[in-house]
């Protein structure tokens, strides 16, 4: 069962190296997850052991094969390298092991000691009690191993802590979930030379349960109804006329259609919320989609434009002429419609005519950097509206530093995301 999830995994392109095909072949993931039947353990797309909260929510899991394989490959972790783990589980750390092999060293943190004892546990089982556990909040690292030629976050981080900075090789590379403009991707940052500032040199759809203690952090919310809601990074400064939308909802929808591929939505998403007017990230419950009050689109999250009284947001459709089988389109509620529909179907026609392909966006973090504004996220690269407008300081500020496209003011430092 293990070596068909490997083989699974390669098939679906998300293993591309031997090192990481050895090494899920070689950790029993059934280890690290006793009770869980060995048919849910082997599936690609399976979360394991979650631990839940007071409130329902999930605060630990064993996250699915594919998300690791996705990560490994990222981090490229190599034969006697020294490699921190940031959220534990045991199973992650044990194939890490594997990798950097008996002159490499794993170190593996949690918070949680429940979790903590659960990966021990598994680490025992398993036969690999060579690897560091440790019990802490992973916002400060742990110096005691440092310095990392790898760290890798399997927990959602709104930011890069000084501590991973200052515990990181110069040549090292951080893997790591960032949550930012409502959305989580996964990013590998590496040193730009002779600088401080990390640059991306890949990114995947990926996202896990957020980060607790010291680096916790939640993003807006703003529910329109009880079904229906916007999401958006905690230092949005975008407002919205609630009552509006909530009258928008109930009236008849414009559609349009772009003529461009539903392909790659991931890269569309991140384009459309960072690469022009600011957007937010809709969601919608199982009921407002089975009542049609929308698009089932919003069950899972979709960009939505919001101008005033007015929103419209990403829709698709089969259209067998087109690449992938299926066509992108905008439906609009509100007073003004179809200008707004209009506008977010030219995003799309935008981003199909110059950057249909992955890996294109450029996401840079600068540490120690902030602009001296309220209205911390800014929007450098679009014709900006009274309802979008950022505060000139911020603009000055990031010039200064030599920001350029969308950015965001975080705790420790700006991430910025240009499309070149």
């Amino acid at each position: 069962m293990r070596q068909s999830m490997v083989a699974r995994l390669r098939e679906e392109g998300l293993i591309t190296t031997e090192g990481v095909a050895a090494a899920m072949n070689a950790v029993p993931r059934h280890d690290f997850a006793p009770g869980e039947p060995l048919e849910n353990v082997y599936q690609t797309n399976t979360t394991l052991v979650p631990k839940v909260d007071a409130q329902g929510r999930q605060t630990s899991v064993v996250s699915a094969s594919h998300i690791q394989a996705i990560q490994l490959e990222q981090a490229d972790v190599r034969p006697g390298m020294n490699v921190l783990e940031i959220g534990s589980g045991g199973y992650n750390a044990a194939l890490i092991a594997e990798m950097v092999g008996p002159g490499g060293s794993v170190t593996t943190v949690d918070i949680d000691a429940d979790v903590i004892h659960r990966a021990q546990a598994g680490l025992h089982r398993a036969g690999y009690e060579q690897v560091n556990v440790v019990l802490a909040d992973a916002e400060h690292g742990v110096a005691q191993h440092a310095p990392y030629d790898r760290i890798i976050v399997t927990v959602g981080a709104w930011d890069i802590p000084p501590a991973w900075l200052d515990q990181l090789s110069p040549e090292g590379r951080i893997v790591m979930p960032m949550r930012f403009a409502g959305i989580s991707r996964l990013v590998a940052f590496d040193r730009s030379p002779d600088s401080l500032v990390l640059t991306a040199s890949n990114y995947r759809l990926g996202s896990f349960v957020p980060m607790q203690g010291d680096g916790a952090a939640t993003e807006q919310f703003i529910a329109v109804t009880p079904d229906l809601g916007l999401r958006m990074d905690q230092t949005s400064h975008l407002t919205f006329d609630v009552p509006a939308l909530r009258k928008a909802l109930n009236t008849a929808p414009v559609t349009s259609w772009s003529g461009t591929p539903f392909d790659m939505p991931d890269e569309l998403e991140l384009y459309l919320l960072t690469g022009g007017p600011e957007v937010a990230m809709m969601y919608a419950a199982q009921d407002a989609v089975d009542q049609g009050v929308v698009d089932r689109t919003v069950r899972n999250g979709t960009p939505a434009l919001v101008r005033g009284d007015t929103f419209a947001y990403r829709i698709k459709r089969e259209n067998p002429e087109t690449v992938s089988g299926f066509e992108t389109g905008v439906l609009a509620h509100g007073p003004q419609a179809y200008h707004v529909g209009n506008e977010l179907l030219g995003m799309i026609r935008a981003w199909a005519g110059r950057y249909y392909r992955r890996n294109v966006a450029r996401i840079t973090y600068h540490p120690n950097i902030r602009l001296n504004t309220a209205d911390n996220t800014a929007d450098n690269t679009a014709d900006n509206t009274a309802d979008n407008t950022a505060d000139n300081t911020a603009d000055n500020t990031a010039v200064a530093t030599g920001l350029t496209g969308w950015y965001t003011t975080k705790r420790h430092g700006v991430l910025a995301i240009s499309w070149p």
